[in-house]
């Protein structure tokens, strides 16, 4: 199926090391020419078409850590058909990659020279995003720990089928986040109102999520899977509403979302073996 090869190639392309080194290498330099064009701004050397730029050189991180975002939602998307778990890391990984970036975003609300009568306005939120990001960190590292791959299905030819229904789907979503990208850009240039598109593609993943689940029963009405793979679609609902709140509520709502991922990882490990178990012992 030319739809499934394609992504295939893209899924290669993309893990390959000189990619990586590509989009360190573009991190980096998106760095270095924001940091360059701001500087100009400041200077009044930009022309007036550019002149909605910001002043304040550390909006450059802020910017920075956007580009990298991008390219982490990327390999999120490529995630999505190998593992509905290692997908779900992805997530809690992204949004605590974006709870840090909200801090630079905070930080780049100051003005130079800093101050701190500037500086202890912005220091909660800015420790709120921070020890959110941190404990989703160290949630991961035993949601890591806990992870074992447990095919869902049995029949290796309905597995491949599966595999090749969420491929499809994961190439679905790799064009509407492209989209959002190129409708957030072009509304940051028009209006200057950089509403951007992590929330929106949270969204989506909500109701890909609640896709896999249905089709899923098509080839597997184990209640313990069933629960599992609900259970992390209301994961990334709490991490989307995150999107909604304050910074302290967002570190609240994500740190929730990653225990509560840990905690039906932790019950599936045992639940799972046990009824496979009994089912051998009902044919024995």
């Amino acid at each position: 199926m030319v739809a499934i090869d394609f992504f295939d190639w893209l899924n290669k392309k993309w893990e390959s090391k000189y990619t990586h080194r590509f989009i360190g290498m573009t991190v980096t330099l998106c760095f270095i020419l924001s940091l360059g064009l701001i500087e100009l701004n400041r200077r009044h050397w930009l022309p007036n078409t550019l002149s909605f730029l910001p002043t304040n050189h550390l909006v450059a991180i802020k910017w920075a850590f956007t580009f990298l975002m991008i390219f982490e939602v990327m390999s999120l998307i490529f995630t999505l058909p190998a593992s509905v778990s290692v997908s779900m890391g992805k997530q809690l990984e992204l949004f605590s990659l974006i709870l840090l970036r909200d801090v630079f975003t905070e930080f780049s609300k100051l003005h130079e020279p800093l101050t701190w009568t500037d500086i202890k306005h912005v220091l909660p939120d800015m420790a709120w995003s921070a020890i959110g990001g941190f404990a989703i960190f160290v949630i991961l590292g035993l949601f890591y720990r806990l992870h074992r791959y447990n095919p869902i299905i049995a029949d290796a030819k309905e597995q491949t089928n599966f595999i090749r229904l969420k491929k499809i789907t994961s190439l679905f979503l790799l064009v509407i986040f492209i989209g959002l990208i190129g409708t957030n850009i072009s509304t940051y240039l028009l209006y200057q109102h950089p509403e951007f598109a992590f929330a929106t593609f949270f969204t989506v993943l909500i109701f890909s999520d609640v896709f896999f689940v249905l089709a899923s029963l098509a080839y597997s009405r184990r209640y313990c899977i069933l629960f599992r793979n609900a259970g992390f679609a209301v994961a990334t609902l709490l991490l989307r509403l995150g999107f909604l709140g304050p910074p302290y509520m967002a570190a609240i709502l994500g740190i929730s979302a990653a225990l509560f991922a840990l905690g039906i990882t932790t019950v599936y490990n045992n639940f799972a073996p046990l009824r496979v178990k009994r089912k051998h012992a009902r044919t024995a």
